[in-house]
């Protein structure tokens, strides 16, 4: 039965299902979709298809007057005219007026009522429906009855391809953002990731331009203050980890606005990798997947029961789920100004301390770089760790040159006097195959140490190459483990890889030079 006139968009044949419960949609996707099942724990296993990962080559902006001048033109932001933003988004018309059903989900992305936006998904797949349902904010009854119109608009017409002769196409795969229009287009793949990353850089749009700070960041709070702590870091840093702590409150895993007001969460659901889950490393993330979320990529056995650690179809599992579906979330997941920020950092290279004090110019330095280090993997016997710099930690949905971003920490660190840590949860005692990978439980221990303020006072001692102030005492975790170069059995080895870390860091920061101060470019390696 149609239950939404969504004749404005030119959609008048599909059979319109308009926010249906999770219930409806499971059946749906049982029915519809052969390779979608049911875990035996109630989560509803679904795939994407060819694409198991975002495509961020394909993601295109409009160039328009209106915001030409305020986005960052390049790699990360590819132009494309709007003649071409609207041909896409007839293709992914025409295909939604050919299917018998599609599914429409009105929701919320913001959790500060004075900053909220009204988001309309439209797609075809009830896995991705229910995706949505769990990434937004789900409105009630009465906000929905009340929803009006929306302020963002999602095609999602993954299924059909975008047609690689229209100009400014590279692929059959193209992610087309109209900011004045305020609409996104998707055409070639089914990757659920990149609805929510889309509704992501919109907000990295509008926010800045109020004097928000957005935040690729999770976020806890104090449970008796409400102040937060927020922690950056690139995937596979232990962001989601190590933000699923019972003793604080959870704001949110992934994305966050600091306003002059707090720091409030943009989703209603987190998206945690799957990889190697378990429920004795993360009980709360395990837990929370379970009936009404959504395990995407999983590989299980006859009896549906998930194999976290086989990597068969991606190593990019993932497992989506209401953010009340974790015991300690803070509900509304809005929260005071933070005390303290984290950089968190997956070295390597065994070159970072497990945890070190930084200066302003330091955490503008370490903001913009967004250093991470990965494991290039055993083909043709490559193990050497790769370094990984992505500007604030979010390279991929930033809208303004990255000094924006890092202008707007600034002022709110300085307004608010928060203390800045680098916190490295990679190798210790050496880089990859030699040294070891830094126990989860001491990075625990660390951040629960900064949670406490027990850092602030901690011993420390200079790092002469990187300039920051290493800690070397923590609460349970081995003094040996703190600082890295005595945990090195070759202390020469560790100076030539400092070293090489320090000269990838300058290379890399290069292309932000300009427009830098010589005070922050001095927070960097000497």
């Amino acid at each position: 039965m149609r239950t939404l006139d969504l004749s404005a968009y030119g959609i008048e044949h599909a059979e319109i299902l308009h926010n249906p419960p999770p219930s409806q949609l499971y059946i749906e996707a049982i029915r519809h979709e052969p390779d979608s099942s049911i875990s035996d724990t109630g989560a509803l296993i679904a795939y994407s298809g060819e694409k198991t990962g975002r495509s961020p080559g394909d993601k295109r902006i409009v160039s328009n007057p209106e915001s030409h001048d305020d986005i960052w033109w390049g790699d990360v932001n590819i132009a494309i005219d709007e003649e071409t933003f609207l041909t896409n988004r007839e293709r992914a018309l025409d295909y939604l007026n050919l299917c018998d059903r599609i599914y429409v989900v009105d929701a919320f992305a913001g959790w500060d009522p004075n900053e909220r936006i009204k988001v309309r998904v439209i797609c075809t797949r009830p896995y991705h429906a229910l995706f949505m349902h769990t990434m937004l904010i789900r409105p009630t009854d009465e906000e929905l009855a009340d929803f009006g119109e929306p302020d963002f608009t999602i095609f999602n017409a993954g299924r059909f391809p975008a047609n690689r002769y229209t100009e400014g196409m590279t692929s059959k795969t193209s992610i087309d953002v109209c900011f004045e229009d305020q609409e996104m287009v998707i055409l070639g793949t089914e990757y659920a990731g990149e609805m929510k990353k889309g509704v992501f850089t919109l907000m990295h749009y509008l926010m800045p331009k109020k004097g928000h700070l957005s935040m690729h960041c999770s976020a806890t709070a104090d449970p008796e203050t409400n102040l937060s702590v927020v922690l950056f870091g690139l995937s596979g840093t232990g962001k989601t980890t190590l933000s699923a702590d019972p003793h604080r409150k959870l704001i949110g895993d992934d994305e966050h606005v600091w306003t002059d007001r707090g720091v409030f969460n943009i989703e209603g659901g987190c998206y945690a990798k799957a990889i190697g889950l378990s429920a004795e490393d993360e009980p709360d993330i395990f837990n929370a997947l379970h009936f009404g979320s959504v395990l995407e990529n999983v590989v299980y056995d006859e009896k549906h029961r998930v194999d976290y650690s086989d990597v068969t179809i991606t190593q990019n599992t993932r497992g989506a789920y209401p953010i009340e579906f974790i015991p300690n979330a803070l509900i509304p997941c809005v929260a005071g100004h933070p005390t303290d920020i984290i950089f968190l950092t997956c070295d390597a290279f065994g070159v970072l301390p497990p945890v070190a004090k930084l200066s302003e110019a330091q955490a503008m330095y370490h903001f913009i770089s967004g250093y991470t280090a990965k494991v290039a993997g055993t083909e043709m016997g490559v193990t050497e760790p790769q370094a990984t710099f992505s500007a604030c930690f979010g390279a991929p949905f930033l809208v303004n040159h990255p000094s924006r971003y890092a202008e707007l920490l600034a002022e709110k660190m300085k307004n608010h006097e928060v203390n800045v840590w680098l916190v490295n949860t990679g190798w210790a005692g050496g880089g990859y195959g030699v040294g070891s990978r830094i126990k989860l439980r001491y990075s625990r221990a660390i951040v629960e140490a900064i949670y406490g303020g027990r850092l602030v006072g901690a011993p420390t001692i200079k790092d002469e190459l990187f300039g920051f102030d290493t800690v070397t005492n923590c609460p349970s975790v081995p003094d040996e483990v703190m600082t890295p170069r005595n945990a090195w059995a070759d202390a020469s080895a560790y100076d030539a890889a400092a070293d090489n870390l320090a000269t990838l860091f300058r290379e890399n920061f290069q292309r932000y030079a300009d427009g830098t101060s010589a005070e922050v470019k001095g927070g960097g390696p000497s």
